[in-house]
């Protein structure tokens, strides 16, 4: 039974990046063991996991077991309920992971599969399927964003040396490596402060084609250049600026190059906006004003660091607030993974369990 779990769990694995709010979903048609359908959820608004391995399965799904990695729904939303396709299909037995927190659903999925007289099983490789959706988990309690925070440091933590010099603090590798985050999230924010320093552009650049996030720019004054990267390329891959300014010459501007605006109040509602956009896992990348900003308000979910080997000194460092203490309230992150990306390090930590219901 595991082995064909797995299966599913690869499966939702291969849709990262591409279902925005929603969770990643893998599923399996097992009869006389052996596979007979198989699928994933692959895009917001498209057909369920539950959907694809059934249509593959045809009429061997009657009778067949259905492995899924998170609770079929049981409501209408954007797709009709997948409880009541697996009870139209014949199946006679569904292995689920792991009940679905979504309020809309919370059990009810599972209820409606054994009204119909389906043998049930909840809990295989459970943390497994977890480990799959902290976005849409996060998200779910929050009603905003995965927040996942790219940085790169020195080893002393420091983003540019005094002079202001900063490009490059990592390598090649590790840049490219960037790029693959990228393209696992939905949206990029940044301020404008990066955008006038750097110019960057955003994009997921790699060998394969991939979809494009949405890009974010956090631009209170509305600075943004009209030459700059981001406004040239706008048209193509699209641009969305958060902003108090009034002037109407330059938001006519700017929109008639394809960059959307929208009212930036606080960074609270930026976040909730972009939910409301479909942003379920949101990479920022900025300088150490927004990057305070966000450890102050303990927005960060999952902090991406790559480090270079040297030590840069001075006083542009990552992080620019004073922490009053005491040590146990200063929030901790977990060490998820260590590696080394070229001659950097790279570390992925994620909010601390004690961390998770704190105050926002």
């Amino acid at each position: 039974m595991q082995q064909y779990m797995q299966q599913a769990i690869q499966l939702a694995k291969s849709a990262a990046g591409q279902t925005g709010v929603n969770p990643l979903v893998g599923a399996v048609v097992v009869k006389d063991g052996r596979v007979v359908g198989f699928g994933a959820h692959l895009k917001a608004g498209e057909p369920h996991a539950e959907v694809h391995a059934i249509r593959m399965a045809g009429a061997s799904a009657y009778g067949a077991t259905i492995y899924v990695t998170l609770e079929p729904c049981s409501h209408y939303g954007k797709t009709p309920p997948c409880a009541d396709l697996i009870v139209e299909s014949g199946i006679k037995r569904a292995v689920i992971a792991m009940e679905d927190p979504n309020p809309l659903v919370a059990g009810k999925g599972v209820a409606r599969l054994k009204a119909a007289g389906i043998d049930v099983e909840v809990g295989l490789l459970e943390d497994e399927a977890r480990a799959l959706n902290p976005a849409f988990l996060r998200s779910l309690e929050t009603k905003r964003p995965y927040v996942v925070l790219k940085t790169a440091t020195s080893l002393d933590g420091k983003v540019a040396l005094d002079t202001g010099e900063s490009q490059w603090v990592t390598g090649t590798e590790a840049r490219r490596d960037v790029h693959e985050l990228r393209a696992t999230v939905d949206a990029v924010l940044t301020g404008i402060g990066t955008v006038l320093a750097d110019d960057p552009a955003l994009t997921v650049r790699l060998d394969t084609p991939t979809r494009q996030p949405l890009r974010v720019v956090l631009d209170r004054e509305l600075r943004l250049p009209l030459s700059s990267q981001l406004v040239r390329s706008a048209k193509d891959v699209p641009v969305l600026v958060y902003t108090l300014s009034d002037d109407e010459v330059k938001r006519t501007e700017l929109a008639q190059n394809g960059v959307e605006l929208a009212d930036y109040s606080t960074l609270d509602n930026v976040l909730r906006d972009l939910h409301g956009r479909g942003v379920g896992r949101l990479l920022i990348e900025a300088g150490p004003t927004l990057v305070t900003s966000l450890f102050d308000g303990r927005y960060v979910d999952e902090w991406v660091m790559y480090q270079s080997p040297r030590v840069f000194g001075g006083n542009r460092g990552v992080y620019r607030s004073s922490q009053a203490g005491p040590l146990d309230a200063i929030e901790r992150f977990a060490i998820g993974s260590v590696e080394t990306v070229g001659t950097d390090i790279k570390l992925v930590m994620r909010k601390g369990e004690s961390d998770v219901h704190g105050n926002r």
